[in-house]
């Protein structure tokens, strides 16, 4: 990759040998450094600290066309910058040797069965052993965090950490009021991160809930979810954070009650922004990126997660499809005839190839489709 320069090729005698690469070259846009904050509310790192997000599922990139950017966080950081974590500071004060902190986790947490796994790091069940309350506990290797914030005390965390603590319950283990699921315990160890995290029980994600649904929710449904997701999401944007990356693999579904209730989950990518916030590196699943990203590699939080709020709406809806960019830029993607034509009124706008032309998030929960 290289700015605003034309690249040097070698000799002619080189360049025969090597088969011809069409390259596409284009400029860092400005703002790109807030994807990850160098403090929780404010401040500002290097744009060149992204790092790749990933999922079992579905392709998720941190990328520009393509190309995967490593950090100082990487498998081999130069070792002027390598650190002993002999002492680590938490939410709670300050631990002490990481033996300690293991074996602190150890005491107060009981591991289970794995949920899902990959190259980010390893999920399995558990629960708290003094009042067995039931926990997601996140292994993370610390090569696969993709972005640390400054906390209040100048300690650089990882930014999932960092969200998540903004949405924790006001009194741990209680389950919480909000949407996003609750941050209860955190162990940052040598080599890997540890988030114990509430975990709702009876509950699964959309994907497995449409799933278990026929394949498809009915619209009155589907418009309980969405409702629910507007509100999270403008939950996120009054405080300044950008998810990245909605879809139906990271929305939970508790359904112990008639009315399912909707838990945001996932922010290993997520970002603090400010009002003017733009980016050029595209993080998350691929197939929900906004269009104007393949079009003008730049894309804003606002427009981006109307897009993502709409395709997850579509994948809802649309029996046996789902949602790719791809098909909506080549005119392929068909909304069904079948919907309430307040519903396809919705979609459409939402799925607006122009940024500027989409709802922003408060106007959407005064669509007549709400009413």
């Amino acid at each position: 990759m290289v700015r605003g320069q034309k690249r040097k090729f070698p000799d002619d005698d080189d360049r025969s040998s090597r088969p011809a690469k069409k390259i596409k070259l284009f400029h860092h846009v400005h703002n790109d450094e807030e994807q990850a904050s160098s403090s929780v509310e404010t401040s500002k790192v290097s744009s060149s600290k992204n790092l790749e997000g990933c999922s079992d599922e579905k392709e998720k990139m941190c990328t520009r066309n393509g190309k995967r950017k490593a950090t100082d966080d990487g498998n081999v950081p130069p070792v002027h910058k390598k650190k002993r974590l002999d002492q680590e500071e938490t939410k709670g004060g300050t631990k002490n040797s990481v033996g300690e902190q293991r074996c602190e986790f150890q005491a107060k947490y009981v591991e289970q069965e794995e949920l899902r796994g990959g190259q980010c790091g390893k999920v399995f069940a558990g629960y708290r052993k003094e009042d067995k309350f039931p926990v997601t506990i996140k292994h993370i290797p610390k090569r696969n965090v993709p972005f640390k914030v400054k906390d209040e005390n100048g300690k650089r965390i990882s930014v999932e950490v960092a969200v998540m603590l903004k949405f924790a319950a006001q009194t741990p283990g209680s389950g919480g009021t909000s949407a996003v699921v609750s941050l209860l315990d955190w162990f940052d160890l040598r080599k890997e991160l540890i988030l114990v995290m509430e975990r709702p029980v009876p509950a699964v994600d959309l994907k497995q809930y449409i799933k278990e649904n026929g394949g498809i929710l009915a619209e009155e449904t589907a418009k309980v979810i969405l409702k629910q997701l507007i509100e999270a999401a403008k939950e996120l944007e009054d405080k300044n954070i950008f998810h990245r990356d909605i879809n139906i693999e990271n929305i939970l579904i508790e359904t112990g009650s008639d009315v399912p209730r909707v838990r945001l989950m996932n922010f290993g990518i997520s970002c603090f922004f400010k009002k003017r916030s733009f980016y050029s590196v595209f993080c998350g699943t691929l197939c929900y990126s906004p269009p104007e990203w393949f079009m003008g590699q730049c894309y804003r939080p606002g427009p981006t997660t109307v897009w993502q709020l709409g395709a997850v709406l579509y994948e809802t809806l649309h029996p046996g499809l789902f949602f790719d960019t791809g098909l909506a830029l080549n005119d392929l993607l068909e909304i069904s005839e079948e919907l309430s034509e307040n519903c396809q009124d919705f979609l459409k706008m939402c799925l607006d190839l122009d940024p500027k032309r989409r709802p922003i998030l408060k106007d959407l929960l005064l669509h007549r489709w709400f009413r």
